[in-house]
C-alpha cells in the first residue's frame, strides 16, 4: 500500500481479497458470532466455559475478540457443553 487511501473502499480495492478470500472471512465472524451467541444464551462467562470445555479463558478471549482463528478441534470443545455441535450445509440452505 504506498499511497494513503482517503476512504474503505479505496483501501478494501488495495487489499486486493478474492472472493474465497472475502467468504471465508466472513463464515470465521459468523462462527465466532454464534459462539458467543451460545455462551451468553447459556449464561456463561468466558471462565465458566473455560471450566466447561477445558480451553482456557485467555484463549477463549482471543477467539471473541478475533484475535486468533479458533481451529475446528478447539470450537468443538467451546461448543459441545454448550449443546452446540459444527455442521456443513449446503450453501442453498444457508441464510442470506
Amino acid at each position: 500500500m504506498s499511497k494513503d487511501l482517503t476512504n474503505w473502499k479505496e483501501f478494501e480495492k488495495e487489499l486486493d481479497i478474492t472472493p474465497e478470500q472475502e467468504a471465508e472471512i466472513k463464515l470465521e465472524m459468523d462462527i465466532i458470532k454464534a459462539t458467543i451467541e451460545a455462551r451468553k444464551k447459556n449464561k456463561l462467562t468466558q471462565r465458566e466455559l473455560s471450566k466447561k470445555s477445558g480451553i482456557t479463558q485467555s484463549v477463549i478471549a482471543r477467539i471473541e475478540k478475533c484475535v486468533n482463528s479458533p481451529q475446528t478441534n478447539t470450537l468443538i470443545k467451546l461448543l459441545y457443553p454448550m449443546g452446540y455441535t459444527l455442521r456443513v450445509v449446503p450453501l442453498d440452505e444457508v441464510k442470506h
